[in-house]
């Protein structure tokens, strides 16, 4: 219980009569009534305030929202005194999440309710936390407010944003996925799953004919082919402390995960299964599954998931997989390497290719872009632009020397590869290579 403005302003009043008092001899009447009326208002204020029921707050927050948009919390507050109730509202969130609408000061009537809300809009993914609610509550007369602090905690899931894949989802369903980069492969008509016969159209190649179908009906009848289904896709995601560089669509670690997503949901719509392997600090097994609910189960398994300091081992990471995953895969490993890797993780290829089709996705910062494309002007800046080329070139030598080992490499920025990954798998699923 603290006192308010109003009463420091009335105690003040009445030390500035008893001052007056030496000056104006007529105000020392007053001053024991000033003094007894002031007590007997702050003691009455106080009992009353001290005897009023802390009132009950409820919270309602979504299960699971997104990263990076504003999401609603609701607050219920119930009072249940007798009396109108003047409070400030805050409700305890994450401390990094931006949030819009408390505190906030409300009046509710007696044995009445009131239901307010307010915004928060979380940074990353992760789990949010809100543990209490503090609610500073008026006395009658204002000269006191009492904070209570109500416990009432809970939790929400923050996600990936799904919004993007969405948008895919709504391309994919009027074949328009080009509109964002993803090309479209054609069939090779053989050597793919037999899907139905259909009428010969012209650019058919001769060896989709089928000839007894043809006599039957008197006309050329081709066989339409689709890709071979219920393949399995495994990420390996390296959660090492090289994932942990952030630009401005987000840490690497983040963009690797919305890249997954969005093959995820590209593979489950062409019947494959999915699955991952995280290594680098951050340990986790997911089998390949298939369903309409992969993409809500990955979500679920990868929203807490964080780069770590620690350094990616990619041999010790793909023995962990090789007894893990038995059945021929396309395994998509998302990195980001230097030059001291290039053993390990060579070794790693060797190893995985004995079984599964690989692909190295190997991002690069921005930054080497903008360095390279700068001009030179000085000595510093020579020095930088064949530092950069250099690095380059040794970063091409080590891809070369991974595609000679079998694997398929892709050196690009943490923003193209959500559509790099899609390109490359469809191609994949069209050459008939898995």
């Amino acid at each position: 219980m603290t006192p308010t403005g109003r009463s420091l302003a009335l105690t003040t009043l009445l030390v500035l009569l008893l001052l007056l008092g030496h000056f104006f001899p007529w105000l020392n009447e007053l001053r024991l009534p000033a003094a007894a009326l002031l007590f007997l208002a702050l003691a009455f204020d106080f009992l009353h305030a001290w005897s009023t029921p802390a009132p009950q707050v409820e919270r309602s927050v979504r299960s699971s929202i997104p990263v990076g948009v504003w999401s609603k919390v609701g607050l219920t507050i119930h009072n249940r005194s007798g009396r109108s109730l003047q409070l400030l509202v805050h409700d305890h969130h994450p401390g990094d999440y931006e949030v819009e609408g408390i505190p906030v000061t409300h009046t509710i009537p007696a044995e009445r309710r009131l239901e307010m809300g307010y915004e928060i809009r979380p940074p990353g993914r992760g789990k949010a936390l809100f543990p209490c609610t503090d609610l500073l509550v008026r006395s009658p007369l204002g000269l006191w407010q009492r904070k209570y602090r109500i416990n009432n905690p809970g939790s929400s899931r923050v996600l990936p944003n799904f919004r993007a894949i969405s948008h895919y989802a709504l391309l994919a369903l009027d074949n328009r996925l080009s509109q964002i980069g993803i090309k479209r492969q054609q069939r090779r008509g053989e050597g793919n799953d037999f899907y139905q016969l259909r009428e010969y159209r012209a650019g058919d190649s001769l060896r989709q004919i089928d000839w007894k179908a043809t006599s039957r009906y008197r006309k050329l009848i081709a066989k339409e082919y689709q890709d071979e289904r219920d393949q399995q896709i495994l990420f390996m995601l390296d959660c090492g402390r090289r994932m942990r560089h952030a630009e401005e669509g987000g840490s690497h670690m983040d963009q690797a995960l919305n890249a997954m997503l969005l093959l995820a949901y590209v593979a489950a719509n062409q019947g494959d299964a999915v699955g991952f392997l995280t290594f680098g600090g951050a340990s986790r097994w997911q089998p390949p599954r298939k369903g309409g609910n992969v993409i809500q189960h990955l979500l679920g398994e990868t929203y807490d998931i964080e780069a770590t300091t620690d350094a990616a081992d990619y041999l010790e990471a793909a023995r962990q997989l090789m007894p893990l995953q038995r059945r021929r895969s396309l395994i998509v490993l998302i990195t980001n390497t230097r030059d001291e890797d290039s053993d390990d993780l060579g070794a790693a290829i060797r190893l995985l290719r004995q079984r599964h089709l690989v692909v190295v996705a190997d991002l690069r910062e921005e930054i080497i872009d903008l360095a390279q494309q700068q001009e030179v002007t000085d000595f510093p800046s020579a020095l930088r632009f064949h530092g950069v080329h250099d690095y380059l070139q040794s970063r091409e030598r080590s891809h070369e020397q991974l595609r000679h080992l079998g694997a398929l490499t892709l050196d690009l920025l943490a923003r193209q590869l959500p559509i790099a990954l899609v390109n490359e798998y469809q191609m994949i699923k069209a050459s008939g290579r898995l």
